[in-house]
């Protein structure tokens, strides 16, 4: 039997925790046999989680006879994981191990150096952080999870969940997987990806050169504006624009207004009944078709199927 291992490291989000013990545990053969043994161990009996104190059955060693690994994620993912679990995943992943992380349990992943040179997912959130700290990653804050073959990532929350059903079908096919999926009451495969999760450019983006022209671009990104108008705002050169927005932003001022004005229009399809004809003339879009285009771009879909995803149907 396949045996997948959850590590509980200190401060283990719980959520995380809990989606592979539940699904992997859940899911049953054509002939009713659990797919799964899954087990739990930790690097020590009792393990923080949050304001849960658990404990686990067995420690460590238990990833020397794991099928796959699968490492959650932890409240303060920016401390240091505890030496023996990066010694101990390191040594699973030389043995060919399969190893999974959810949500920023990817930071365990890159600080044992097991996502050098690979594509990774972690939450949107963190996805800046994990960037910045481990350069050699190719960080994609956009989907809902990668695989690599050996080593996969998964983005925040639900994700974890997206990948669990992911592997299983990988493991036992679709029928085995839409049985899982249907045990946990969550479709098999979600449109789009985490793109249409990240709240763009908001409002409060600290920054102590750019912060009058940010609040000036929050204000009037409606208007049909010019990179002219946004340096006059600025009272400065459209050269020096330029310059301080990709220093401090990395992005364009054409392409944070256009974040802007994405951002506006989730809002009002999340909150109105606005046809998109309306949303995309109100937000500052030249054309409602432009508009359609530029929102599946940054978000993975289109206006309805967003708008179906975070308002539902009415009265339902």
């Amino acid at each position: 039997m396949h045996t997948v291992v959850v590590v509980a490291l200190p401060d283990t989000i719980i959520f995380d925790l809990a989606t592979p013990i539940e699904t992997f545990g859940r899911a049953r053969l054509p002939d009713g046999r659990p797919a799964y043994r899954v087990l739990v161990c930790g690097t020590e009996p009792v393990v923080r989680a949050g304001p849960l104190r658990l404990g686990v059955d067995v420690g460590l060693e238990a990833l020397e006879r794991a099928d796959t690994v699968v490492v959650p994620g932890r409240i303060h993912p920016e401390q240091e994981t505890p030496a023996p679990a990066i010694a101990a995943l390191r040594a699973a992943a030389a043995d060919g191990t399969r190893i999974a992380s959810i949500c920023v349990g990817a930071f365990t992943l890159a600080e044992a150096g097991l996502l050098d040179g690979l594509r990774a997912t972690t939450h949107w959130l963190a996805a800046d952080a994990l960037a910045k700290r481990y350069p050699s990653i190719d960080v994609d804050p956009e989907t809902l999870y990668i695989d690599n073959g050996q080593i996969l990532t998964s983005a925040g929350a639900a994700a974890g969940l997206d990948l669990c059903l992911h592997l299983v079908r990988r493991d036992h096919g679709v029928a085995v997987a839409a049985d899982t999926s249907r045990l946990s009451v969550a479709p098999l495969h979600r449109d789009g990806g985490q793109a249409q999760f990240i709240l763009r450019n908001p409002p409060t983006f600290q920054s102590a050169t750019l912060e009058p022209v940010l609040l000036w671009i929050e204000e009037n990104a409606h208007h049909d504006l010019a990179l002219a108008d946004i340096a006059d705002a600025a009272h400065t050169s459209v050269r020096t624009l330029n310059r301080r927005f990709h220093q401090e932003t990395g992005q364009s001022p054409m392409q944070w207004l256009g974040g802007v004005r994405i951002r506006h229009a989730q809002e009002l399809l999340e909150t109105t009944d606005y046809g998109v004809e309306r949303i995309a003339r109100q937000v500052g879009f030249p054309s409602p078709s432009n508009f359609r285009a530029l929102f599946r771009r940054a978000t993975g879909v289109t206006p309805h199927a967003y708008r179906t995803t975070f308002r539902g149907r009415p009265g339902a």
